[in-house]
């Protein structure tokens, strides 16, 4: 089944049982498995290069089904491209002049596929929906291959259906690729799925720019399968993209880069080529490295990841991309080949996106949200050593008057100011936030007796100081919490915090009087 969704045309099982194992024949010659895989990662650099060699978005979407059609493996494709209100339209089909005159043109709600992979298998990043779990008598909407009724347990059924999403490098789901009729005609194999599924994520990052630049490779022409069609599309093509030794006596080591992979990570290929990769790449946990070639070695199909890089400056840049192991066959070792992008400028949106979200904007001082963390963890440690800290709940006095003098943007500095006083006078590792307005709160850990007064002391002296071209006597009134492996929860600590500050300002007041 191909196309948009399920499908409503009636089939029957009319044929005989020669028709149907016609269409499902045994396999008469199993290839070696290593060679298999070596065919199909030569395939795939053959129709990515074609893929790549449009001019135009339309030219792009064309040669990504006729890319499935002509060296994947499948007799039929069709590329649903997302729109920006989400809806789906089909752009481009191959293999068959039916599904297209069917299905070219037809633009369909965002959801729906929701329904399929309801009821789909997850093969890796694909869907795929075996016909027997279709809802019977269902008003369903696609088109159907005439193909003869299989028999065979593993044959391709007329009503299965498999889907490929096409994500760009950071992430947006941007197509749906649709497969159908098998060159076998029996259910894609783990060699099949994998190729697939390299190649939909090849197909998403090349929609993704032609729709972004409109301009596409210039090379179009079909290569032969072998080392030397391997070697003009590694050179030829737009991401970065590199062979790593997976093992024998030059494992981890880099054995090939392409003018893009310089390009990006900013070395020639002479000081790369020889060099252990690992080398360059920051562990953001420990043994973050060995966990992901471990599950690059055990998983299946091509593993995503995102790493750290440092690049001949010194500066560390953001590498998004997949790895995948590639079998060379009998006799070789196996090699990692990895397509890389600089995704640098995302993570730190990413990075500034969640800083503003735990951040008070005015201050930059943690907000609420934060000081929950921290308080959970500093209640955690305290539980396990006994030991109790303290959360005082600070707030001006006067501080109305230097808005009402002064007009709230000399307020809003006088804050900022005095955030950074408190900021100066906390010990390293106590956490300083703003509750809201001209409260602050302060989490203190491993303090008591004599050490917390001096803290309390040096705070409410600090904020005493007077404010830069401000007359206005800001002080500060401070109550006090006490975190102990007994204390409850944030809200109840900052109420008794808030009583007790309450408790300093009548009292502070009444010597104002």
């Amino acid at each position: 089944m191909i196309g948009l969704s399920l499908c409503k045309r009636a089939l029957t099982t009319a044929g005989s049982r020669e028709a149907a194992d016609a269409v499902t024949p045994e396999r008469s010659h199993v290839q070696n498995e290593p060679t298999v895989r070596m065919t199909a990662v030569r395939r795939l650099y053959e129709v990515s290069a074609r893929m790549g060699a449009g001019r135009s978005l339309a030219e792009t979407l064309q040669a990504v089904v006729d890319g499935v059609v002509t060296g994947l493996g499948f007799g039929i494709a069709v590329l649903n491209l997302r729109q920006a209100d989400g809806k789906f339209e089909v752009i481009a089909v191959a293999g068959s002049p039916e599904a297209r005159e069917a299905l070219l043109g037809t633009i369909s709600a965002a959801d729906i596929f929701d329904a399929e992979f309801a009821i789909a298998d997850k093969w890796g990043g694909l869907r795929f929906v075996p016909h027997e779990r279709l809802p019977e008598g269902g008003e369903i909407v696609g088109w159907v291959p005439e193909i003869p009724v299989p028999t065979a347990a593993d044959a391709w059924h007329p009503l299965d259906a498999l889907f490929a999403p096409l994500h760009s490098s950071d992430g947006e789901l941007v197509g749906m690729l649709s497969v159908d009729l098998p060159e076998d005609q029996r259910r894609p194999g783990q060699i099949h799925r994998e190729l697939l599924e390299i190649f939909a994520t090849q197909a998403g990052i090349a929609i993704d720019k032609a729709r972004l630049t409109d301009q596409l490779l210039a090379e179009k022409a079909r290569l032969e399968a072998s080392e030397t069609t391997f070697r003009l599309v590694f050179e030829g093509a737009g991401n970065g993209m590199a062979t790593i030794a997976f093992d024998g006596p030059e494992a981890g080591r880099i054995l090939r880069v392409n003018d893009a992979f310089c390009h990006i990570t900013g070395y020639t290929p002479g000081q790369l080529i020889g060099t252990t990769f690992v080398d360059y790449l920051r562990d953001e946990e420990t043994g973050q490295t060995e966990r992901e070639i471990q599950q690059l070695a055990t998983g299946r199909g091509p593993y995503r990841f995102e790493r750290t890089f440092r690049r001949t400056d010194g500066n560390d840049i953001w590498l998004g991309g997949t790895a995948a192991i590639v079998d060379q066959g009998k006799d070789q070792s196996r090699i990692i080949l990895i397509q890389i992008d600089d995704v640098t400028a995302r993570k730190d949106e990413e990075r500034e996106l969640r800083h503003h979200a735990a951040h008070d904007p005015l201050t930059g001082l943690p907000n609420r949200r934060l000081l929950q963390h921290r308080f959970n963890a500093a209640l955690q440690r305290s539980r396990q050593s006994g030991r109790r800290g303290v959360l005082l709940f600070c707030d001006l006095n006067h501080f109305k008057q230097v808005n009402d003098k002064y007009g709230h943007e000399a307020g809003d500095k006088a804050l900022r100011e005095i955030a950074d006083r408190l900021l100066t006078e906390v010990r390293h590792g106590d956490t300083v936030a703003r509750l809201g307005g001209d409260e602050f709160a302060i989490l203190a850990e491993d303090i008591d007796g004599d050490d917390l007064d001096v803290l309390m002391r040096r705070i409410d002296e600090s904020i005493s100081q007077p404010l830069d071209g401000i007359d206005v006597p800001v002080t500060a009134s401070i109550g006090t919490a006490i975190v102990s492996p007994y204390a409850a929860d944030l809200d109840e600590l900052l109420r008794t915090a808030d009583n007790a500050m309450y408790e300093a300002k009548r009292a502070y007041r009444a010597t104002q009087t």
